[in-house]
């Protein structure tokens, strides 16, 4: 049993993103691992493990428009069925 089974990944657009402000605000907020952040000041590309990929989402929207938006389960996966 993996500890947290939705794959996420996501892109942001916006302005004046900062992917260090980003990353430590979804550390500090959100229950998970595997965390990549990483872009420029208008795309920024994130990737979380977590049990709650809604509330990731949620807080992503806040900072500009969300696409390109992937989530996966890792528990179905590793069972041999569809993600």
């Amino acid at each position: 049993m993996l500890q947290y089974r939705y794959d996420t990944q996501l892109l942001i657009e916006g302005e004046s993103l900062d992917e260090d402000i980003i990353n430590d605000y979804i550390v500090d907020n959100f229950d998970g691992d595997s965390l990549l952040v990483v872009g420029d000041e208008e795309l920024i590309k994130i990737h979380y493990h977590t049990n709650e990929p809604w509330k990731l989402l949620e807080y992503c929207r806040t900072l500009g428009e969300i696409f390109d938006i992937v989530v996966e389960d890792m528990d179905r996966q590793s069972r041999g069925l569809k993600g």
